[in-house]
């Protein structure tokens, strides 16, 4: 089958086109033939070596993709061939995947491959900082970082369906117009304008409670700055870099909260990882909750994809197609 192969760690030169052995069937697995593959940040940090699953080289890049179930283990009586399923798991850079069947999600109809592959990490990564670590309730003010991109756009649709005012930051004015259509109150380019400046002008002086940040660095301290009393920020990327390292005693004045996600930690606690991805289908299908695909890229074009997306061009999802 074809893939994409690193066998070196670096940056997308790394990554190359070839041919592997299609994966054979395990106890507790099903193999999917991928249809459409999502590009994330975290990729970029997997052929870095900067990922929390390190790559055993050679190795294949991705984590998640959608497809139809080509064959499943003799142990799994839940799923069978033929259907048309997404996931989330390691190495979708390739024509097949082979996955653990607990990290299978059943498509629902309403739904394209694309829009399957767009929607599983960035609408459950958005859901659960929003409904698992913070519980946003109507009124509440919400900053979302990265507002144009796959979970922002997902972010703000789901924080707006619970209720909230959410202020949204992009980094070039081109993408500000995006982030409005998708229910942002207000749209600061951060790259122009202090947005916990913003922010704290657009609250009369009280901040915001919650802080969806991916960016790191260049937005979490000013960050801090903005929050309102019992405010929280939620860490859960660093395009940006690392921030700096946070002295937990600046937290006190305001009793404030930092924490971070990342979306593999609710794989083994299922009965939470099932709640978030009931509600997000539900959001979808009422219409509350739709993921743009931004560009698409052949799976032998999975370089040129990696660096569309480091010139922070990219808005929606990006997709590779086997």
């Amino acid at each position: 089958m074809k893939a994409i192969q690193i066998d070196r760690i670096g940056g997308p030169e790394v990554m190359y086109y070839t041919d592997i052995p299609k994966p054979e069937l395990r106890p507790g697995t099903v193999l999917v033939r991928n249809r459409a593959i999502a590009v994330n940040f975290g990729d970029l940090f997997f052929t870095r070596n900067e990922y929390l699953v390190k790559p055993k080289l050679p190795d294949t890049p991705g984590m998640e993709a959608a497809g139809v179930i080509d064959a499943v283990a003799p142990d799994i009586t839940n799923l069978k061939p033929g259907t048309r399923v997404a996931f989330i798991g390691m190495g979708s850079y390739a024509e097949y995947t082979l996955i653990r069947a607990g990290r299978v999600m059943v498509l629902p109809d309403y739904l394209s491959f694309e829009e399957g592959a767009a929607f599983t990490i960035a609408v459950l990564t958005a859901w659960h900082t929003i409904h698992t670590c913070h519980h946003v309730t109507p009124g509440q003010t919400v900053i979302v970082h990265s507002a144009a991109g796959g979970v922002g756009i997902a972010a703000v649709q789901i924080a707006k369906a619970a209720g909230a005012r959410v202020i949204g930051t992009v980094s070039a004015d081109s993408k500000r117009q995006l982030a409005r259509a998708f229910g942002a109150d207000e749209v600061i380019n951060y790259e122009t304008h202090d947005f916990a400046e913003e922010a704290m002008r657009l609250t009369d002086g009280r901040g915001v409670d919650l802080i969806l940040d991916a960016v790191g660095k260049p937005t979490f301290e000013k960050g801090l700055s903005c929050l309102a009393p019992f405010g929280h920020l939620v860490l859960y990327g660093r395009a940006g870099g690392p921030p700096d390292r946070l002295d937990p005693i600046r937290l006190l004045a305001k009793s404030l909260k930092v924490s971070g996600f990342a979306v593999p930690m609710v794989y083994s606690m299922s009965e939470i990882h099932q709640r978030g991805v009931d509600d997000v289908f539900r959001l979808s299908r009422e219409g509350k909750l739709k993921i743009p695909v931004g560009r698409k890229f052949p799976l032998s074009e999975a370089a040129q994809a990696h660096r569309y997306m480091l010139s922070r061009q990219s808005t929606g999802k990006l997709l590779l197609i086997p």
